[in-house]
């Protein structure tokens, strides 16, 4: 169903029926009514983000093992449970942005592996990971059933994009990695069952009525009559298993356009890879041709969605630079037998490791805030997740580049909830120092890494939090606060605490 011709600016009430059966909001719910919420033309937009979130429960052990869940203690701020930090307006977001690790296909909870238990045995591939599409439902069901969580869903605008752990760590992280889970009696029903719930539970959701139009499986769902229940399993594996063997196929990205104000662009940074080690990049050539053309200028805001950070500390994106290099035999066979165990032991996997696709997009980054693409933007900004902890990254043209006005930013929020062990958190720490960034950098030149379009630093953060972050265009410019839970009275009922501003950006 789709709602049109709704007054701009409003929240609307709603209630959702079945056969006359009211089954949403529950009966015994304490917390507000469900909206339909709508932008209100002008207003500055504010859109919450974040990434990796495991679905363990809100009590003492699950706080204890995997911290407060920043997602649910925002929902509570957000409905008036818990006492207030923001007043009301501030606590509405006009849209919430997920990038990545929503669900953990390869780490499961006890719940699911009861679940798992209960049609398989754990001790046959793939054990206590999921296999097909009926587990993938059930672990959707385990993480946005919590009343709080589900109340938040149903009430602001979503939208959302895959990373690795919504199918497997490390998702398409090389050729080798790929050929060695298609080796396996698994991997199949593992890869179309986690696609094709993806295109259930999240992707429907990020498509405007012009894509769901031109989607040819939802038209067939939609366009059904008669008594007899509607059937697309085959369809819809079909899709799973095309859109995987060939990429082209299918499109996940997807950008939306907020008048002048800003455009979001959202790319898929993992089932669109090039794994070929002779033209290795992390978007294939249409995707980048259809990313080139969604970066123009003539909106104040360009927000680009990745779930892997584009900008890394300047010490781990040279590592990953290096590591791409020796892989693919800068130093010999033998040194990129190792450089793949490497890679794949340490997630040496983001934008820095398909230095192609980095350099690529960096270039049509500088020409959007160069002017050359019309009128450049204040900012243009990378949202991104995975990396367990959160920052910020200025970027400018590097030597020899001309200057602009444009600011360019990386902002992280990771994780939502799954914290970083203590060893992670001191590697980047260290990362992030620059003198092991040029130590770094030394070795990526020697492997003949080309140098970067961009130079930047991290100028806030790390963080490592348990973290919503808050984004707003301003008039005095783009402005960004990350949000945590804290545990004071009630294990169920935390409040909301502020980690970090930072404001007056471009």
């Amino acid at each position: 169903m789709e709602l049109t011709r709704l007054p701009q600016g409003s929240r609307l009430p709603y209630a959702v029926e079945i056969d006359g059966t009211a089954v949403w909001p529950p009966r015994d719910s304490d917390l507000p009514p469900s909206v339909i919420a709508t932008l209100e033309p002008g207003k500055p937009l504010r859109m919450a983000f974040g990434s990796c979130r495991v679905s363990v429960p809100h009590d003492e052990r699950g706080n204890a093992d995997f911290g407060v869940d920043a997602l649910r203690s925002y929902a509570l701020h957000m409905a008036g449970v818990t006492p207030q930090l923001l007043d009301e307006d501030e606590r509405w977001p006009d849209l919430v942005l997920f990038l990545g690790d929503q669900v953990y296909a390869d780490e499961t909870s006890e719940a699911m592996q009861e679940f798992i238990s209960s049609r398989r045995s754990l001790d046959e591939p793939p054990g206590e990971e999921l296999k097909d599409f009926e587990e993938y439902a059930h672990l959707y069901a385990l993480a946005w059933s919590d009343p709080a969580n589900r109340w938040l869903l149903s009430t602001l605008p979503s939208a959302m994009i895959f990373d690795d752990h919504d199918i497997r760590d490390d998702w398409n992280t090389s050729w080798t990695w790929k050929q060695e889970m298609e080796a396996t009696r698994w991997w199949h029903d593992r890869i179309v069952g986690g696609l094709a719930s993806y295109w259930v539970y999240q992707h429907l959701g990020n498509l405007g009525p012009d894509d769901r139009a031109a989607d040819p499986l939802w038209q067939r769902i939609v366009g059904h009559e008669g008594p007899d229940e509607l059937d697309v399993t085959a369809e819809l594996d079909a899709l799973a298993d095309r859109a995987d063997q060939h990429p082209e196929t299918y499109r996940w990205s997807f950008a939306r356009d907020f008048d002048t104000q800003a455009r979001l662009v959202v790319v898929d940074s993992r089932a669109a890879r090039v794994l070929d080690p002779d033209s290795r990049s992390i978007l294939d050539e249409d995707e980048m041709a259809w990313f080139d053309d969604q970066l123009q200028g003539d909106f104040d805001h360009v927000l680009i969605g990745t779930s892997l950070p584009f900008l890394l500390a300047p010490g781990l994106h040279h590592a990953e630079a290096f590591n791409e290099a020796v892989s693919e035999g800068a130093w010999g066979r033998a040194v990129g037998v190792v450089g793949e165990k490497l890679r794949q032991a340490t997630d040496m996997e983001h934008w820095a490791a398909f230095q192609q696709g980095f350099q690529d997009v960096a270039r049509i980054v500088l020409e959007v805030a160069s002017g050359e693409r019309g009128r450049p933007p204040r900012t243009i900004t990378f949202l991104s997740g995975d990396v367990h902890h959160s920052y910020v990254a200025e970027a400018w043209p590097a030597k020899g580049g001309a200057r602009v006005s444009t600011a360019i930013l990386q902002a992280v929020c990771s994780p939502i909830r799954n914290p970083l062990p203590a060893f992670m958190e001191t590697l980047t720490q260290t990362a992030a120092r620059r003198p092991v960034g040029r130590v770094v950098r030394m070795l990526s030149r020697a492997a003949h890494v080309a140098g970067s379009p961009l130079a930047w630093r991290l100028s806030q953060g790390p963080w490592y939090d348990n973290n919503l972050a808050i984004l707003e265009l301003r008039p005095s410019g783009l402005a960004m606060w990350w949000n945590a839970g804290e545990i004071v009275d009630r294990q169920d009922l935390p409040l909301l605490r502020r980690v970090a501003t930072v404001s007056g950006l471009g």
